[in-house]
């Protein structure tokens, strides 16, 4: 089976490598690939001609969205948008990976993958607009929905928590949004067993199991590591960002494909990332 990885070069496409290891990967980061040139696109895919494509990359800074909107759509939606015609011109498989943020989080539990879509921000508009590419183009494709991503490589929350610590015992975090911390290597491996499931196709929300705020997601990174730092619980509008955030985006998972809890996974994460550098 050939793979091809697309933003192999980001935090989950370096799990995506390890977990695919044995089987014929080609993976490509975007000093190999401008997805939003559409020639380079379809010639590229053509060339490697894969059985999968999993389409992992993006502009996800959410704040920098809302600043460089023109630059988010051309990379979220007409990225995506190149890719599934590449897909679709030989015929393979697509796994592509979108966001809880297409969600506007008002309701109030987690959402199923039938719910309808209604992002309240550039990011969330431009992964929606990108789901609409796959679901409206193409017949054999796996839509991933995950959430609070952080692993091994390049920045998340649990690296920012780390490093505050570092010169603060004094952190804020948010305590009104609510969400799935998911582990990007339990989400590659997720990811692997739905290929291997040869199941129906569709959307599929991949999370690890049970939900937070980020407030008490730095509590329990302070409490694993044994950090003596003072978490201060603050509202999102004290912060004046640029993105409006969703409050509970929280994602339910009803597929066979079952992800362990999210402290657990975190726990793992903590004790073995120095390993990881």
């Amino acid at each position: 089976m050939k793979i091809c990885i697309i933003g192999g070069t980001g935090q989950l496409g370096y799990e995506l490598n390890k977990v695919f290891k044995d089987k014929d990967i080609i993976s490509i980061g975007k000093k190999n690939l401008d997805i939003t040139n559409k020639a380079e696109t379809v010639k590229l895919i053509k060339d490697i001609n894969p059985q999968w494509v999993i389409h992992a990359a993006a502009f996800t800074n959410v704040d920098k969205c809302e600043e460089r909107q023109e630059i988010a759509f051309q990379v979220n939606t007409i990225g995506t948008e190149n890719v599934v015609k590449a897909v679709n011109n030989i015929k393979s498989n697509l796994i592509y990976i979108s966001s809880d943020y297409v969600f506007d989080g008002n309701k109030g539990r987690p959402y199923d993958e039938k719910d309808q879509q209604n992002p309240v921000n550039i990011y969330g508009k431009s992964k929606y607009l990108g789901e609409l590419e796959v679901i409206n183009n193409l017949n054999s494709y796996y839509i991933v929905r995950t959430s609070w991503l952080y692993g091994y490589k390049g920045n998340n929350y649990v690296q920012t928590i780390l490093n505050l610590t570092n010169h603060n015992t004094i952190i804020n975090a948010v305590d009104d949004q609510i969400g799935c911390p998911t582990f990007t290597l339990d989400l590659a491996n997720a990811i692997k067993a739905l290929i291997d499931s040869e199941g129906e196709f569709g959307i599929y929300h991949l999370t690890n199991d049970g939900s937070c705020t980020w407030y008490e997601f730095a509590e329990e990174i302070c409490k694993l590591r044994n950090i003596n730092a003072r978490i201060i619980p603050i509202k999102t509008d004290e912060l004046r960002r640029k993105a409006p955030r969703p409050k509970n985006s929280s994602l339910k998972n009803n597929s066979s494909i079952k992800l362990r809890h999210w402290k657990e996974a975190l726990n793992q994460f903590l004790v073995s990332i120095n390993n990881n550098k």
